[in-house]
Protein backbone atom coordinates (compact mmCIF):
# COMPACT_ATOMS: atom_id res chain seq x y z
CA UNK A 1 0.00 0.00 0.00
CA UNK A 2 1.71 3.25 -1.27
CA UNK A 3 1.12 6.80 -1.46
CA UNK A 4 1.60 10.49 -1.08
CA UNK A 5 -0.19 13.00 1.18
CA UNK A 6 -3.02 14.96 -0.58
CA UNK A 7 -3.61 12.06 -2.92
CA UNK A 8 -6.99 10.52 -2.43
CA UNK A 9 -7.71 6.72 -2.64
CA UNK A 10 -10.04 5.72 -5.36
CA UNK A 11 -13.78 5.12 -3.50
CA UNK A 12 -13.85 1.40 -4.82
CA UNK A 13 -11.08 0.60 -2.35
CA UNK A 14 -11.77 2.06 0.71
CA UNK A 15 -13.11 -1.29 1.45
CA UNK A 16 -10.14 -3.15 0.87
CA UNK A 17 -7.87 -0.43 2.43
CA UNK A 18 -10.23 -0.78 5.72
CA UNK A 19 -10.06 -4.32 5.79
CA UNK A 20 -6.05 -4.73 5.44
CA UNK A 21 -5.26 -2.27 7.71
CA UNK A 22 -7.34 -4.12 10.58
CA UNK A 23 -5.76 -7.32 9.63
CA UNK A 24 -2.47 -5.53 10.20
CA UNK A 25 -3.76 -3.73 13.18
CA UNK A 26 -5.27 -7.01 14.82
CA UNK A 27 -2.16 -8.91 14.39
CA UNK A 28 0.19 -6.79 15.98
CA UNK A 29 -2.48 -5.94 19.24
CA UNK A 30 -2.98 -9.77 19.58
CA UNK A 31 1.14 -10.22 19.61
CA UNK A 32 0.02 -7.76 22.79
CA UNK A 33 -2.77 -9.71 24.10
CA UNK A 34 -1.15 -11.32 27.45
CA UNK A 35 0.35 -7.96 28.32
CA UNK A 36 -0.94 -5.34 30.95
CA UNK A 37 -3.58 -3.57 29.01
CA UNK A 38 -4.48 -2.03 32.38
CA UNK A 39 -1.85 0.62 31.32
CA UNK A 40 -2.54 4.23 29.91
CA UNK A 41 -2.80 4.46 26.21
CA UNK A 42 -0.40 7.34 24.70
CA UNK A 43 -2.31 10.52 24.36
CA UNK A 44 -5.70 9.89 24.92
CA UNK A 45 -5.35 9.34 28.93
CA UNK A 46 -7.54 5.95 28.91
CA UNK A 47 -6.47 2.39 29.87
CA UNK A 48 -5.45 0.07 26.81
CA UNK A 49 -8.53 -2.07 27.34
CA UNK A 50 -10.30 1.22 27.49
CA UNK A 51 -9.09 2.44 23.76
CA UNK A 52 -9.64 -0.61 22.42
CA UNK A 53 -13.21 -0.56 23.46
CA UNK A 54 -13.28 3.06 22.11
CA UNK A 55 -12.25 1.62 19.07
CA UNK A 56 -14.76 -0.79 18.45
CA UNK A 57 -17.70 1.13 19.58
CA UNK A 58 -16.54 4.04 16.90
CA UNK A 59 -16.35 1.14 13.88
CA UNK A 60 -19.51 0.10 14.82
CA UNK A 61 -20.98 3.75 14.89
CA UNK A 62 -20.08 5.10 11.94
CA UNK A 63 -21.35 1.82 10.17
CA UNK A 64 -24.77 2.79 12.05
CA UNK A 65 -24.85 6.32 11.20
CA UNK A 66 -24.37 5.23 7.31
CA UNK A 67 -27.12 2.55 7.73
CA UNK A 68 -29.55 5.24 9.97
CA UNK A 69 -28.55 8.38 7.72
CA UNK A 70 -29.05 11.42 10.71
CA UNK A 71 -29.18 14.76 9.23
CA UNK A 72 -28.12 16.19 12.50
CA UNK A 73 -26.74 13.85 15.39
CA UNK A 74 -25.37 10.70 16.62
CA UNK A 75 -27.20 7.23 16.25
CA UNK A 76 -28.43 5.58 19.74
CA UNK A 77 -26.96 2.29 19.36
CA UNK A 78 -23.87 1.57 21.18
CA UNK A 79 -21.81 -1.80 20.92
CA UNK A 80 -18.94 -2.63 23.63
CA UNK A 81 -17.13 -4.82 24.09
CA UNK A 82 -17.13 -7.47 27.57
CA UNK A 83 -15.14 -6.14 30.04
CA UNK A 84 -14.90 -9.18 31.55
CA UNK A 85 -13.69 -11.17 28.62
CA UNK A 86 -9.93 -12.09 27.90
CA UNK A 87 -8.25 -9.22 26.00
CA UNK A 88 -7.71 -11.82 22.95
CA UNK A 89 -11.74 -12.44 22.49
CA UNK A 90 -12.11 -8.83 22.75
CA UNK A 91 -9.76 -8.32 19.04
CA UNK A 92 -12.69 -10.74 17.82
CA UNK A 93 -15.46 -8.17 18.57
CA UNK A 94 -13.08 -5.43 17.00
CA UNK A 95 -12.80 -7.74 14.24
CA UNK A 96 -15.90 -7.99 13.81
CA UNK A 97 -16.74 -4.06 13.81
CA UNK A 98 -14.01 -3.50 11.15
CA UNK A 99 -16.21 -6.20 9.11
CA UNK A 100 -19.40 -4.18 9.68
CA UNK A 101 -17.93 -1.23 8.74
CA UNK A 102 -16.47 -2.46 5.22
CA UNK A 103 -19.58 -3.67 4.17
CA UNK A 104 -21.45 -1.13 5.07
CA UNK A 105 -18.81 0.91 2.76
CA UNK A 106 -18.96 -1.56 0.41
CA UNK A 107 -22.75 -1.60 0.12
CA UNK A 108 -23.41 2.37 0.99
CA UNK A 109 -24.45 4.36 -2.56
CA UNK A 110 -22.11 7.28 -3.21
CA UNK A 111 -24.60 10.02 -2.59
CA UNK A 112 -25.45 9.20 0.42
CA UNK A 113 -24.49 11.59 3.23
CA UNK A 114 -24.51 11.04 7.03
CA UNK A 115 -24.05 13.27 10.09
CA UNK A 116 -21.00 13.60 11.72
CA UNK A 117 -19.89 16.36 13.75
CA UNK A 118 -16.50 16.68 12.11
CA UNK A 119 -18.25 16.91 8.92
CA UNK A 120 -21.14 15.52 7.20
CA UNK A 121 -19.84 12.65 4.99
CA UNK A 122 -20.02 9.66 2.79
CA UNK A 123 -19.30 6.18 2.60
CA UNK A 124 -15.40 6.83 1.79
CA UNK A 125 -15.16 9.35 4.79
CA UNK A 126 -16.29 7.15 7.03
CA UNK A 127 -14.45 4.40 5.97
CA UNK A 128 -11.10 7.12 6.33
CA UNK A 129 -12.61 7.56 9.73
CA UNK A 130 -12.15 4.21 10.35
CA UNK A 131 -8.70 3.78 9.04
CA UNK A 132 -7.41 6.83 10.98
CA UNK A 133 -8.82 4.93 14.30
CA UNK A 134 -7.37 1.77 13.92
CA UNK A 135 -4.19 3.54 12.90
CA UNK A 136 -4.20 5.90 15.92
CA UNK A 137 -5.34 3.90 18.57
CA UNK A 138 -3.58 1.10 17.42
CA UNK A 139 -0.30 3.45 17.62
CA UNK A 140 -1.33 4.75 21.68
CA UNK A 141 -1.89 0.72 22.90
CA UNK A 142 1.09 -0.58 21.00
CA UNK A 143 3.10 2.42 22.37
CA UNK A 144 1.92 1.96 25.94
CA UNK A 145 2.47 -2.15 25.72
CA UNK A 146 6.04 -2.19 24.68
CA UNK A 147 5.49 -3.14 20.98
CA UNK A 148 7.47 -1.20 18.24
CA UNK A 149 5.00 -0.73 15.48
CA UNK A 150 3.87 2.83 13.88
CA UNK A 151 1.27 3.17 11.04
CA UNK A 152 2.31 2.33 7.49
CA UNK A 153 2.51 4.92 5.44
CA UNK A 154 -0.15 4.04 2.70
CA UNK A 155 -2.88 3.69 4.43
CA UNK A 156 -1.82 7.21 6.24
CA UNK A 157 -1.29 8.66 3.10
CA UNK A 158 -4.55 8.29 2.19
CA UNK A 159 -6.54 9.25 5.12
CA UNK A 160 -4.53 12.41 4.84
CA UNK A 161 -5.85 13.08 1.42
CA UNK A 162 -9.50 12.15 2.79
CA UNK A 163 -9.56 13.43 6.07
CA UNK A 164 -6.96 16.47 6.55
CA UNK A 165 -6.73 19.06 3.52
CA UNK A 166 -4.23 21.47 6.09
CA UNK A 167 -1.88 18.71 6.36
CA UNK A 168 1.63 19.75 5.45
CA UNK A 169 3.30 18.62 2.43
CA UNK A 170 6.56 18.75 1.20
CA UNK A 171 9.70 18.19 3.32
CA UNK A 172 10.47 14.89 2.69
CA UNK A 173 8.28 13.58 5.57
CA UNK A 174 6.76 10.23 5.46
CA UNK A 175 2.89 9.90 5.86
CA UNK A 176 2.85 8.34 9.12
CA UNK A 177 4.90 11.33 10.46
CA UNK A 178 2.61 13.98 9.37
CA UNK A 179 -0.10 11.73 10.46
CA UNK A 180 0.80 11.60 13.99
CA UNK A 181 1.49 15.24 13.91
CA UNK A 182 -1.97 16.12 12.62
CA UNK A 183 -3.38 14.50 15.15
CA UNK A 184 -1.44 15.58 18.31
CA UNK A 185 0.91 12.71 18.65
CA UNK A 186 4.15 13.44 17.74
CA UNK A 187 6.08 16.96 16.54
CA UNK A 188 7.06 17.10 12.84
CA UNK A 189 10.20 18.89 11.91
CA UNK A 190 9.95 22.83 12.28
CA UNK A 191 6.70 22.29 13.60
CA UNK A 192 5.93 22.10 17.31
CA UNK A 193 3.38 19.41 18.55
CA UNK A 194 -0.48 19.92 18.41
CA UNK A 195 -2.39 20.38 21.26
CA UNK A 196 -5.98 20.43 19.38
CA UNK A 197 -6.78 18.94 16.08
CA UNK A 198 -9.70 17.23 13.90
CA UNK A 199 -9.84 15.81 10.83
CA UNK A 200 -12.61 17.29 8.23
CA UNK A 201 -15.09 14.89 6.77
CA UNK A 202 -16.85 16.71 4.38
CA UNK A 203 -16.73 15.49 0.94
CA UNK A 204 -14.83 17.39 -1.39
Amino acid sequence: MTGAPGVFAAPDSWPDLLAAVGDECLAVLGEGAGRDWSRPARSVGWSCRATLDHLALGLTGYAGLLVARPADRYITLFASLDPEAPVADCLDGLGIAVALLRSTVRDTPPDVRAWHPWGHSDATGFAAMGVTELLLHTYDITRALGLAWTPPDGPSAAVLGRLFPDAPSGGGHRPADVLLWCTGRAALAGLGRRTQWQWDGTVR
